[in-house]
Order: structure tokens, then sequence, then C-alpha cells
């Protein structure tokens, strides 16, 4: 909560609303330069006639490139396209630039050819390492990559060279929910399998006798924008639906027909089980052995997701036992999957080598949509399907430095405390400062807590150019408010609130009196810290994970869950303790710099003095 000494003052304003602020610090204390943008086409070099104001670090860091000639003039750069591309989008890239499609380049020869292009254009074949930003010496300004995961270019190289990296996320989403339901359709009916019967010179009807589907339970693993497609399908196939995601908006799946159920009903009740999950830790192999006992005997899976999220091996040996019936896979943990891959090979598994996104349609439309994303990259526009952070200059991160991860570790700590099915669409950023608003820009501040609330729940990468654009498309509101503090503006920040309304809590000491999820972070000492969750002061470092317990204060307590750490071998860092009275309820946070294994947190549930408890991982 704001401090004694705030005004009455307060400025509310949201992200659709927010304009550009020529007074703020993060512009005003930038150095700019004013420069046609060279381009190197084949041998001379040239320069764009389109003069560009780019943000740059200050002006004592820039050399000249050694080998930098100015010869002729050509008013085109040069975008190398590594791997197919529709025409449509090949056409589109030609209106602007000198085109150069040269495909199964190995790598030396991408490395060879880089050092003369502008952009990169790839699929999900071609890697886009350290060493092809090292072989471009800075002339490369821009990689797309047409489709969606990125797993193939390194992010982090790509930043440290200034080149920004783009995808194409939207234009596929139908073919992929096709394919979903075609696979399905055949997997339940044995078409593949009963195909390939018949081109052996056999005819065996009995043998390949399938399943209805009407009437059937559907499970939808992931209700984004291909997950939704598919139950809508589904749905005129005749299909009882039920979803697990705990992020989407529960009227959105009703409005489609479905029901959004927990992770472990959906696995459960259903027939059928459709993924289409993003890969992140937290679902990497979360279809194990431990998953797979607990479905209905001979249900059917199909996965035109990722690859990772089904633990193989295990699903093997559950289709060996018959428990799951069969499964239809599109993706593999290792594309192209080995040639003796038992999956592969399984009788009961139909196989296709990744064609989700693979019809004429889709292709074209993932071409115009990452050639337009390029273009407008070399043309010096933000492009809103941006998957890397721009260069932001060395003296404002100086300063704002601790608020970025104090920002990004609080939407981390407060989407944690949400429970699934009720979704979350609404947060409130409550920034408490001394300084004019005018010389505080929030924009970073903003796009780290999006950052922290949406990249543990998805694949998507946040930086400050797609932050606001992805937290609109996935239905999140972010809204500011500032309060303004009688003080010195020595530091940029006093404090940081999350607020997060209509959502059901896992840990419901973290409600405030209004019933939102709250919770507040400062700086001290140049660290992060976490000060507040719902109506309690707690003070612990932001510099491992948190353990949140709520009590009956009582002697011996913080040594009684101390000692439990300690037997595992788990660190603490810190520990604080925030109560409303003596003897009374109490909130213990706990930083640990290890998580603790399931035994260790179910013997800390286990204390009798401890009435909830949640671990929050950061």
């Amino acid at each position: 909560m704001a401090s004694a000494s705030a005004t009455a003052k307060a400025i509310s304003f949201s992200t659709q609303s927010l304009p550009s602020n020529p007074k703020s610090p993060l512009l005003k204390s930038q150095p700019f330069v004013t420069f046609k943008t060279l381009y190197r086409s084949g041998s001379p070099s040239t320069f764009l006639g389109q003069a560009l104001r780019i943000p740059h670090p200050p002006l004592t860091s820039l050399s000249r490139p050694p080998d930098l000639q100015i010869r002729a003039v050509d008013s085109k750069p040069t975008v190398l396209v590594a791997e197919k591309l529709g025409q449509a989008g090949v056409d589109l890239l030609r209106d602007f630039a000198n085109v150069d499609c040269s495909y199964n380049l190995s790598p030396e020869e991408l490395c060879s050819k880089i050092s003369l292009c502008d952009a990169l254009i790839v699929r999900s074949g071609t890697k886009v390492t350290k060493e092809v930003f090292e072989a471009a010496r800075g002339r490369l300004k821009v990689v797309g990559r047409a489709g969606v995961g990125i797993d193939n270019v390194d992010l982090q190289a790509a930043t440290e060279y200034g080149c920004l990296v783009v995808n194409a996320p939207t234009a596929n989403t139908v073919a992929a929910a096709e394919h979903a339901i075609a696979m399905l359709a055949s997997m339940a009916r044995n078409v593949a399998q009963a195909d390939a019967s018949m081109k052996a010179g056999k005819w065996q009807r009995n043998k390949y006798v399938g399943v209805s589907l009407v009437g059937k339970t559907l499970a939808v693993m992931g209700f984004g924008k291909v997950g939704s497609e598919v139950a809508r399908r589904a749905k005129g196939l005749g299909m009882h639906l039920i979803a697990h995601d705990p992020y989407a908006p529960a009227d959105r799946a009703r409005a489609i027909g479905a029901e959004l159920v927990s992770f472990d009903e959906a696995i459960s009740t259903a027939d059928f089980i459709s993924l289409h999950m993003p890969l992140t830790p937290a679902t990497s192999k979360v279809f194990n052995d431990a998953s797979f006992a607990k479905m209905k005997k001979g249900v059917r899976i199909i996965n035109v997701a990722r690859g990772g999220v089904i633990d193989e091996d295990a699903l093997v040996r559950a289709l060996d036992s018959g428990l799951v019936a069969q499964a239809a896979l599109d993706v593999f943990t290792e594309e192209p999957p080995p040639k003796d891959n038992k999956l592969v090979q399984h009788e009961n598994v139909t196989v296709t080598p990744h064609l989700g996104a693979s019809t004429v349609e889709a292709q074209e439309g993932v071409a115009i949509e990452i050639a337009e994303a390029v273009v407008g990259a070399l043309k010096g526009e933000l492009a809103a399907t941006a998957v890397n952070a721009p260069m932001v200059p060395a003296e404002v991160l100086s300063e704002l430095a601790p608020y970025v991860v104090l920002a990004e570790k609080l939407g981390r700590l407060a989407v944690q405390l949400v429970a699934g099915g009720s979704g979350i669409q609404g947060v409130k950023v409550v920034y408490t400062s001394a300084r004019d608003p005018d010389d505080l820009d929030t924009r970073l501040l903003r796009a780290m807590v999006t950052k922290g609330i949406l990249e543990p729940i998805s694949s998507v990468f946040i930086n400050l150019v797609n932050a606001d654009f992805t937290a609109k498309k996935r239905g999140l509101r972010i809204s500011e408010e500032r309060v303004i503090l009688n003080g010195s503006p020595e530091s940029p920040i006093e404090s940081i609130q999350i607020h997060m309304a209509n959502v059901k809590s896992k840990f419901a000491s973290a409600l405030s009196e209004s019933g939102e999820i709250r919770v507040e972070g400062r700086v001290k000492d140049g660290i992060p810290h976490f000060t507040r969750v719902g109506p309690f002061s707690v003070d612990v470092s932001l510099e491992g994970n948190v353990i949140l317990c709520r009590q009956y204060d009582q002697p011996g307590l913080i040594g009684l869950v101390g000692n439990i750490l300690a037997e595992q071998n788990v660190n603490v860092n810190f520990m604080s303790v925030g109560r409303t009275a003596p003897r009374q309820q109490a909130i213990m946070a706990i930083g640990v710099d290890e998580e603790p294994n399931k035994e260790t947190l179910k013997n800390i549930g286990e204390v009798p003095a401890i009435e909830e408890f949640v671990f929050l991982k950061l």
C-alpha cells in the first residue's frame, strides 16, 4: 500500500491509451543516431534512401566495421530465404528487396552467405546459431521464422548482435486444428493401418473395426487458438467437450460448448485426449507413467502440439499394456525421429511428419505474414511479432535493472497464486513513486510484469516490443496506477504492487480485503524483495524460490520448518514472519535456494500449526 506520505493524487491509465512520452528518461537520456541505413548488396555498399531515428548506445562505443567501404548505390537490401517459402511471400519481398532463395544450405554455406544479407528467413530446419550472427559481422538486421516455434534461433545471440527476430504465429491455426481432427478420425477408424494392409494385398475387414466419435468425451489439453478451433470442430462431430487450461477464461470455453476442468479430471474421464499445450518447463513430459495410470483404460491420444510434452518411453509402455489403445502423433521429441523409434513402428500408432501447418493455404498465409514482418523491420518499424528485446541504453538499464527483475518476479509470484479454472482477465499494476510522471516511463516495467505472468504458462517470449500485443491477444487487460509520494525522487520507484481481481487463489491468504490477489515488492540495497502478500507484511529477498505458509503464531515453528528443509539439504536464504497479532494468524515467507522435493513439501504441510502453504518457483 502507499505510505502515509502519499498524496491523494493518483494517476491511472491503460495499456491501450498509454501515449509515447518524449520527456521520459527512457527517451530523453538515450542517445539517438539519425542516419541512412547502410546496406551492402553483393560487393557494393549502399545507403537506403530512408533516414531512421534509431536508439543506439553512447556514441563513444560506435566503431566502424573494418571492412566497410562505401561504393556504388543500390537502394535495395538483400533477403536470404533459406527454406521453401510460399510464392506470395517471395513476391512481397521482391517488391522491396533483392531476394536470394538458397535452400538446404549447410551450416558452413549459411555462414559464408550471411555477411552479404540484411535479413534471413527460415522455417524449422535451419539452425540460426551464434556462429551465424558472428559471421554476419553486424549486417544481419532481422531473422524471420516462418512459423511459431523459434527453438532453432539463438535469441540471446540475436539480441547481443542487435538483430531483431520475428515469427508468424497466427496464419497456421486453422491448418493445425484441421490436422488434429484428421488424425482423430483416421486413428478412430484405423485408416492408415487399413490402407497399408490393402497395399500389401490383404483384405482384413474384421481386424480394423474402429470406434465411433459421436457421444464420446474429448479432452482438449490447452485451450488457446488451436485448441479452441479443435473444440469447435469436435462439437460438430457430436463429441462431448471438456478442456484443461488453468488460464483460459471459463466464459470463452462455455461459448464454444466446452467445460473447463482440472488436469486430473480431464485425463481420467476422457475417451480421447488432444494435446495443444506449449512446451515449457512445466509441461515437459507432463504425460508420463503417472499421468497414463490415471487415464481411462482404452483412451486414445492425439498430439499435434509439441513432442516434448509426452514421455515417449512411457507412452510405449502404456500402449503395450493396453492402457492407451491408440495414439496419433504429428510431433516428436526428436525430429525427425530415429528410424528405429518404437512409437513410429508401433502398430497402434498413426504418425505424420509434423504436417500440422502443411496446407497450401496455411503455407501462403505464413509466407505473407513473415514477409510483411521482415519488410516492416527492415523499414525500421517495430514488429508486433518480435520475440526478442530491442536495445536499451546502459544508463537507463542501470537505474531500472533491479526494478525490472522485481517486476518480472512479482508477475511470476502472482500467476502461481491463481487457482486453475477461473482465468486471468484483468491485472492492475500500482507504482508508488516520488517522481513526476513525466520523468518515469513504466513501459519496460509493465512489459516485465506481463512477461512474468505469461511466460510460465505459455511458449510466448515477452519483451518491450510485443508485451502489450501479446497480452491483448490473450484477452489480458493490464492497467496501471501511479501513487505520487511526497519526498525525494532519488529512487525511481518506492514499491510495485500487482492486483488480480475476479480470480480464485490456491493460497487464500494472498487475497486482500477486497478479495483480489495482491502482492507487493520493493528494491532494498539493489536487491528485489517480496514485501506483502494479501494483507500480510513479509520481507523476503527474491533471489531464489519462495515458500509461503499460513500458520498459528507459536514458538518453535520457524525452527521446525527450518529443520525439515535442512534434512533434505534445502538451503534457506531468507525468512520473514508477518502476523496480525501475537499468537494469532501469521504468514511465514521462506526464501530457498533449491526446489524442495514433494516429500519435503508434504512434511511441511503436515505440521499441525500450518493451515495452508504454497511453493512458488521463481
